[in-house]
């Protein structure tokens, strides 16, 4: 496992909240008046992590003038899970296989977004592209309020031959195509394996990964706005299964 710096409360408050084993060091700035700084150093020792006083100059320094909020933790994370392992995911969940798909999304405030909202509908796994494409970063653990290290996460080295993988496990691909589709996402029957596959900020789906798709589908919008942010796009397509799921 590598070190990483959670920066900011919101960061190190999601690691005590679920791994605090892996939180190595913990610096919380001397003399601050911000309670949930008071807070978050009791709960810490609670829990067997000494916080360790630094001043704010100190931790400017530490974090390259990022916002901190007075926090910063070394953190031991996980590696990025490997292909091989997306195939174990996805015939343990079954009929209930639910995968994100993201297809080059560079902003780590997307992809953390992106984490957070996978998290919560439950996904069996997240896959990304291994080149031109963000990974875990610190911005992106802190965008994800701690889903980053919850969520099961797959740096593809040839995303389109993961996503043939999938559809050999009988997982069927659906990508948000825009206006590249006719197709209203909400007719598309989302009730069994599904990969929701999505593109980058600003190209969409590659060639290549919408050849890939068993179905393209765009969500219906009324407004003069002809696309939603990566992220907004998730959210909606994940709770959509979920909503069809439920019955």
């Amino acid at each position: 496992m590598s070190h990483e710096l959670l920066i900011g409360i919101n960061s190190v408050e999601a690691a005590l909240s679920h791994d605090p084993k892996n939180i190595v060091e913990l610096f919380i700035e001397t003399g601050s008046a911000n309670a949930r700084l008071k807070e978050l150093s009791e709960r810490a020792r609670d829990l067997g992590v000494k916080p360790h006083g630094r001043t704010r100059e100190l931790l400017d320094r530490m974090t390259g003038g990022a916002r901190h909020q007075g926090v910063v933790a070394q953190y031991r994370a996980a590696p990025p899970r490997s292909e091989n392992d997306l195939a174990e995911l996805v015939e343990a969940a079954g009929r209930e296989a639910l995968v994100l798909v993201l297809d080059g999304v560079t902003d780590p405030h997307n992809l953390g977004a992106c984490l957070r909202s996978a998290e919560a509908a439950g996904v069996t796994a997240v896959v990304v592209t291994k080149d031109k494409a963000v990974g875990i970063t610190p911005i992106v653990r802190r965008a994800s309020a701690g889903a980053a290290d919850r969520v099961p996460f797959i740096a593809a080295t040839n995303l389109a031959r993961t996503l043939r993988a999938l559809k050999e496990q009988g997982v069927w691909l659906v990508g948000l195509a825009g206006e590249e589709s006719s197709q209203n996402f909400y007719a598309v029957d989302l009730k069994g394996p599904i990969a929701l596959v999505v593109g980058s900020e600003g190209e969409g789906l590659r060639r290549l990964t919408r050849e890939q798709c068993d179905f393209l589908a765009r969500i219906p919008m009324k407004g003069a706005v002809d696309s939603l942010n990566v992220s907004v796009a998730t959210g909606v397509g994940l709770f959509e299964v979920l909503r069809q799921r439920a019955g």
